[in-house]
This record gives structure tokens, C-alpha cells and sequence, in this order.
């Protein structure tokens, strides 16, 4: 479990000890006890970076090959959605920046890892359902476009994962979170297949469906154009266009590349 405060620290309700690391996925584990930080780069895990648009199916992969690895799946996308949530609890303005931005400074956003994935707790309550909702998710693009709240979530998001043995999704994870990753890779599809997948995963039809996709794809046009890190793949990664390729084709290409860039260090 990863428990800082919004400033960074650790927090003051995370008094347990930290377990000894395992390969194993029992329960929820501390994500400090999985990053263990080591000077000779033969010896600690890759920095997994994966990046792309709403609907290429990078949680699902990332989460995959997590748990295939032994490696913690870190979600930078779900501090973006639990800030978005205090927002519309608190009634706060998505285009106040520094409203944001001190709203984000005085929260503890949470991190948990879990059979099913992780859970993420926003001030100590369980929001892992919540944040997934229409709401939040509109709400969070809207959040996630100001400099300054971007700037404090990839400082928080590299304190995570500086150590290794990550899988980190999210949208400028290779670009601007991790640009010294060990392996990047930007995921993609076509519009049309990566709308048609996010209604089925939603079970949406009809009318609604029309609105998901309208959302969508303005999602996609505010994550490609805002000022501060838009989303586009890094010069180093590796592309993978998922459109005609399965899940587990999807897998298995990118298990390919960790085993040669393991090789590589040996």
C-alpha cells in the first residue's frame, strides 16, 4: 500500500510494519515493500511504462502483466480520478487550478494492492467504485489538463515507482512520469474499435451509448491538444496497435520485450 499525505510524506495513519516482499498476490501489500531501491541496475526491476488513449485496453494489459511479473500496477490515472471526485464532493471548480491544486495538497490519495487489482482509498474511505463512474471520469479529463496539478501528481506518481518492479499506466507515463523507463510502450486502436470496446465493457446501448461515445471522443481531442503533457507516445516506445490484436496477443508481445530487455542487462 502506498500512503502518503498530498504533500508526499508518509502517512500519519500508516503506523503498520512493512512485510517482507513476495511474488506472491495474497491480500492487499504495502507498494513500498515491492520497490526496494537498489544502485546496481542488474539487480533491481524494470520500470514498465504504458501509455495511451481511453479504450486501447492498457488497464487490462497492465494489470496482466503485473501480476504475470510480480511487479506492482500503479494506476496514475485513478489519482486523477479520486482528485476529481473530492472535487465534485466539495463543489470545487474543475477550472480553478489552484483550487485543485491545494484541494490535491490536502488529500490522501491511497493505493492498495489487491486480488482483484488494487483499491484506492481517497482520506482513508474506499472510492475504488466510485471513481469508475460516468461523473468522475468526465471530471477527471476536465482536472487533469491544469500544469500545476499535473506537476504534483507525477512528483507523487515517481516516488511510487522510482524503485522499480512497476507497471505504470497512464497517458504521459514514458513522455514525462518515467522518460529514463526501461520499457515503454504505447498502446492504441482505432477510434472506432476503442469506443466499441468501452461500451461493451460498460454495457451501454442506445442513447447512452451515442453520449459515451461523444465523451470519448472528446476525452480523446482534450488528452491529444492540452498544454501540459499531452498525450503522445515517446520517441523510444515501442507502438502496438491493438485493433486486429487480441488480449492475450496484446500479452504476449510485451512479455517479449521485458524478456529481451532483461536479457539485455545480463
Amino acid at each position: 500500500m502506498l500512503g502518503l499525505d498530498g504533500r508526499g510524506r508518509p502517512s500519519p495513519h500508516d503506523q503498520s510494519p512493512i512485510p517482507p516482499r513476495s511474488r506472491s498476490f495474497p491480500g492487499v501489500a504495502r507498494v513500498e515493500s515491492h520497490i526496494p531501491t537498489m544502485t546496481d541496475p542488474s539487480q533491481r526491476k524494470l520500470i514498465i511504462a504504458i501509455d495511451g488513449p481511453a479504450g486501447a485496453g492498457k488497464s487490462t494489459i497492465a494489470s496482466r502483466l503485473a501480476r504475470k511479473l510480480g511487479y506492482v500496477n500503479l494506476e496514475s490515472g485513478a489519482m486523477y480520478r479520486a482528485l476529481a471526485l473530492k472535487a465534485i464532493e466539495g463543489d470545487a471548480s474543475f477550472d480553478d487550478e489552484d483550487a485543485l491544486l491545494k484541494m490535491a495538497q490536502d488529500s490522501r490519495i491511497t493505493l492498495e494492492r489487491s486480488i482483484g487489482g488494487h483499491r484506492v482509498l481517497l482520506d482513508g474511505k474506499d472510492v475504488s467504485a466510485r471513481i469508475r463512474e460516468r461523473d468522475v471520469t468526465e471530471a477527471a479529463s476536465r482536472v487533469s489538463v491544469h500544469p500545476k496539478v499535473r506537476e504534483w501528481m507525477v512528483a507523487r506518481q515517481r516516488e511510487m515507482g522510482i524503485g522499480g518492479g512497476v507497471v505504470m499506466e497512464g497517458r504521459d507515463i514514458g513522455t514525462k512520469v518515467f522518460p529514463d523507463a526501461d520499457l515503454k510502450i504505447f498502446l492504441d486502436a482505432d477510434p472506432v474499435i476503442r469506443e466499441q470496446r468501452r461500451l461493451d465493457q460498460q454495457q451501454v446501448k442506445g442513447a447512452s451509448a451515442q453520449t459515451m461515445a461523444a465523451e470519448l471522443r472528446e476525452r480523446d481531442r482534450r488528452d491529444r491538444t492540452r498544454e501540459a503533457s499531452p498525450l503522445v507516445a515517446a520517441e523510444d516506445a515501442v507502438v502496438l496497435d491493438s485493433t486486429n490484436m487480441s488480449e492475450d496477443e496484446v500479452l504476449n508481445r510485451i512479455e517479449e520485450l521485458v524478456e529481451q530487455r532483461l536479457a539485455a542487462r545480463n
